[in-house]
């Protein structure tokens, strides 16, 4: 999930990261009374989970509260890429001397988190990273041992910074990868992270994701930012389709049957096995399908939990079929999806034989779950059917 500018900027001051000063206003005049508390130059900032601000006049600045409500009047109506501003981020505009970059993320290949340094901020570190690679640091750091303070500083020094600066960016770089720990983020960006004129440093922006797993480690935290449950927070705001996902997944303990993202597809998608949902997913649509949307299940969900994500799936207007592939599993019986998925297209009124493009699942109970898809007439595969195959006749069904 993913958090606002404004959001992320409360986690990392939380963590001893120096954020600029000011406020949120949802009115123009909540914006020109921020304005008056902070005083001098200020920035205004649209708060939405897209990029492209700054282009699409997200962004503007403000010299007085009477400039400062203008701007927000303009901006609080202003869609970018399809999404209204949240808020608005209302702060005092910083004397920037040079500009740099700090994150950190998850090394899926090193299994460990890695902390990125620039001395090149401001644009996109995958620019820099390409054009100017000998201005990029990495660092990787583990999650068992103690934090080591000095893996930062080796860091920031390795392109050359010492003194005073190096200290004070070791100590935000350190603060930062700390906060990407104890929060469970999957990224944790400042950029640009500014030295102003007078020698000391701030963030400028941030961009904070959380793992969707430690939200519930995290409740403490999301109440404190003002974080729906019902929210996914994904880089746009949640469909009507993706709420009744997760209220499918949060109506029983048992399992996991939801998390959705919707696409504009017409093959309905009931897929899991962590990282295998997403080579499912793919297999899709290299296959030429059109997904309808993504979804996770698994960890042995009831049956209810199984018909009420398929009849989900199945009432979304241009899906035709449904295809349902997991990775052989041993803590999801494969007979209690298959009488869920099958219960959802019945009581959607639908044949399950003529809906169910295809079910690989295979696992624990089987046998007794290829029984009841044989009753139904619907076509399943066992384990000897790659995932990928099992796509390309899902595919195949659908477009014949």
């Amino acid at each position: 999930m993913r958090f606002y500018e404004f959001e992320a900027k409360a986690l990392l001051a939380k963590a001893g990261v120096p954020t600029s000063k000011g406020g949120t206003a949802t009115t123009a005049a909540d914006a020109a009374r921020i304005a008056a508390e902070v005083g001098g130059e200020l920035v205004l900032k649209s708060q939405v989970l897209t990029g492209g601000r700054m282009k699409a006049g997200g962004i503007k600045f403000a010299s007085s509260p009477d400039e400062a409500r203008a701007a927000a009047e303009h901006i609080l109506k202003l869609e970018i890429n399809g999404q209204s501003p949240r808020c608005l981020l209302v702060e005092s505009k910083q004397p920037v001397k040079h500009e740099y970059y700090a994150g950190v993320i998850y090394d899926a290949v090193a299994k460990l988190p890695v902390a990125i340094f620039s001395d090149m901020g401001g644009i996109d570190i995958e620019e820099v990273a390409e054009q100017h690679p000998e201005h990029v640091a990495r660092a990787h750091f583990s999650t068992f041992q103690p934090f080591q303070e000095f893996r930062m500083k080796e860091l920031v020094s390795s392109l050359g910074i010492s003194g005073n600066e190096l200290n004070q960016l070791t100590r935000i770089v350190s603060r930062l990868a700390q906060a990407f720990l104890r929060y469970g983020l999957t990224l944790a960006e400042i950029n640009p992270l500014a030295q102003l004129k007078d020698g000391s440093f701030i963030a400028l922006d941030s961009h904070c994701d959380m793992e969707e797993e430690a939200r519930d480690q995290q409740k403490a935290l999301l109440a404190e930012l003002g974080v729906g449950g019902d929210e996914t927070r994904q880089a746009r705001p949640p469909t009507e389709f993706e709420l009744r996902g997760a209220a499918v997944d949060a109506s029983d303990h048992r399992g996991v049957a939801g998390r959705v993202v919707e696409f504009e597809g017409n093959l309905g998608c009931v897929i899991g096995a962590g990282g295998g949902s997403l080579t499912i997913f793919d297999a899709l649509r290299k296959h030429g399908g059109r997904p309808a949307n993504y979804c996770e299940i698994g960890g042995n969900p009831s049956v209810k939990k199984a018909c009420e994500l398929t009849k989900l799936i199945l009432s979304k207007p241009g899906v035709e079929k449904i295809c349902v592939i997991m990775n052989v599993v041993s803590n999801t019986r494969v007979d209690i999806v298959a009488r869920g998925v099958i219960k959802g297209v019945v009581e959607s009124g639908y044949d399950p034989a003529e809906k169910i493009a295809i079910f690989r699942i295979p696992g624990s109970w089987e046998d007794e779950g290829f029984k009841i898809l044989e009753k139904y007439g619907v076509e399943y595969a066992d384990r000897t059917v790659p995932m990928s195959e099992a796509a390309r006749r899902a595919v195949e069904k659908v477009k014949g």
